[in-house]
């Protein structure tokens, strides 16, 4: 896995390779609309990469359907996420730890049927699915 912060560009670098609603969200630490997003409702197996920087961080396995509006997953990658609590402490943002790109919030003890009672709740703009083979 890569390390936190291996993958570094300039703001010009990002906005060239990034679209501009992924700019906003991935490195704006921006949201996408709730239930627009083309992964909310998606199950196919396969692995979400970072759509910045492509570095693993879903399995397929540990996504449910949390009726948030928004994917859901109950645990990234080892290594992938970087948990960060927001200045007002209210929440817990999560990071891809090689890019630093903006993948949403992490909230804790919601009372889920999933194995860690977790929800990583992601923008799908934040991710990028690739199917399994």
């Amino acid at each position: 896995m890569a390390s936190d912060g291996s993958v570094q560009k300039s703001e010009e670098e990002w906005r060239a390779i990034l679209s501009p609603e992924q700019f906003r969200i991935l490195r704006q630490k921006g949201t996408e609309a709730r239930g627009t997003g083309e992964y909310d409702k998606f199950y196919d197996d396969g692995i979400y990469n970072c759509a910045g920087c492509d570095t693993p961080l879903y399995k397929s396995s540990t996504k449910f359907n949390s009726g948030c509006g928004w994917p859901a997953f109950f645990e990234g990658l080892p290594g992938a996420i970087v948990r960060t609590a927001d200045p007002d402490g209210r929440r817990t943002e999560i990071t891809c730890a090689a890019c630093g790109g903006h993948l949403g919030h992490v909230f804790k003890g919601e009372g889920f049927k999933n194995p860690i009672d977790e929800r990583h709740c992601v923008n799908s703009v934040s991710v990028k699915f690739l199917p399994a083979v």
